[in-house]
């Protein structure tokens, strides 16, 4: 079995790397990204991706077999975005994209994401989606079809199995404001988290949110936002925490240390922080837009751009707080197997658009 060399856009993301059979040995071998010489990065710690350049493509033609785009685009026009396509197609080189966002979370309109997808999609080679309502969309809005392929782990080895759901612990709601992105709307969801934990024996509600808010230098200051936030730490049941980004381990931590882990978005399709939730044993609350229902079992709330019914978030909560050990996390065995299960999916899509 030849290897096949793949430009992935990224592949140091932890959901990329995490294609990769635990042995090494799909003979997929993805290039490392291209790290700017003057080492500029954005908040958080991510790059923008120079693979996303024609010249970029020219220049390393030689180097890889296949294209594939997963993120990291946000900034990138759509008349660039053909550029790139046409140079991939003078190679004669396939372009493979998966459709993580229907909806871009950091962009609070749609428009840009549905311009960068009106030529990316038609464009693939192949297409690949998490979900199967995303796959529908797909097909219905641009005749594609999507192979349909999960989410992997998030976590490290060392994270499974910490948690024993047959052990009473706190009853503990977790709501991570993060910075505020266009995607959230937290306070109506504070709100009614607050009510409704006030009400449950030994709950308690932990509110999170960077400390960059309060930053007047910085691009996510809002300090009107972050105030109000903090007004809730009043609460005897409430715990208001600023801090700086969490590195992965704090953040596996934090999780772990939460009975559910509440999802304050408008609008969005997919979610990574799920996907760490399901790895852990946390519960997830999550809102009627996108398909986090159908990336992974967790409770839903009625949350969108144009509606939110709060007694569909309490109940999701009283759900949550009646079972809380009832969910236990999957093991590292069976996250290896799918991740095995993932390669070779890979493989073969790779395998097609070479074809």
């Amino acid at each position: 079995m030849r290897a096949i060399r793949v430009a992935s856009v990224p592949s140091s993301h932890v959901y990329v790397r995490h294609l990769a059979a635990p042995e090494l040995d799909d003979d997929v071998v993805r290039l490392p990204d291209p790290v700017p010489a003057d080492g500029r990065k954005v908040p958080g710690g991510w790059w923008p991706p120079l693979m996303l350049d024609p010249a970029w493509i020219r220049e390393n033609a030689t180097e890889f077999d296949v294209f594939h785009i997963h993120f990291g685009f946000d900034a990138v026009t759509p008349d660039t975005l053909r550029e790139i396509v046409d140079t991939l197609g003078g190679l004669r080189k396939p372009l493979v994209y998966t459709v993580h966002d229907l909806r871009n979370p950091h962009h609070p309109d749609p428009g840009m994401h549905d311009a960068q997808l009106d030529v990316l999609i038609p464009a693939a080679d192949e297409v690949i989606t998490l979900t199967p309502g995303a796959a529908r969309v797909v097909d219905r809005r641009w005749g594609r079809e999507a192979t349909v392929l999960p989410h992997p782990h998030v976590v490290g080895e060392e994270w499974f199995g910490r948690r024993d759901p047959s052990a009473p612990e706190p009853f503990v709601v977790g709501l991570h404001a993060k910075s505020f992105r266009p995607n959230m709307d937290v306070l109506p969801i504070v709100e009614t988290l607050t009510r409704t934990v006030s009400d449950l024996p030994d709950a308690e509600l932990r509110i999170n949110l960077h400390d960059e808010v309060f930053d007047p230098d910085n691009h996510w200051y809002a300090p009107e936002t972050g105030e109000l936030l903090l007004k809730y730490d009043e609460h005897d049941h409430v715990t208001v925490d600023v801090h700086r980004y969490y590195s992965d381990d704090q953040l596996f931590s934090y999780l772990s240390s939460l009975s559910v882990s509440v999802l304050p978005y408008r609008f969005g399709t997919h979610s990574g922080w799920l996907e760490a939730c399901h790895d852990l044993g946390t519960r997830v609350v999550a809102p009627s837009c996108g398909f986090y229902g159908q990336q992974k079992d967790c409770e839903n709330f009625i949350f969108d751009e144009d509606r939110f019914d709060p007694a569909s978030l309490d109940e999701g909560i009283r759900r949550a707080y009646r079972e809380r050990w009832t969910a236990p996390a999957p093991t590292w065995e069976e996250r290896m197997s799918e991740r095995r299960f993932l390669a070779r999916a890979h493989r073969a899509v790779y395998e097609r658009a070479l074809g």
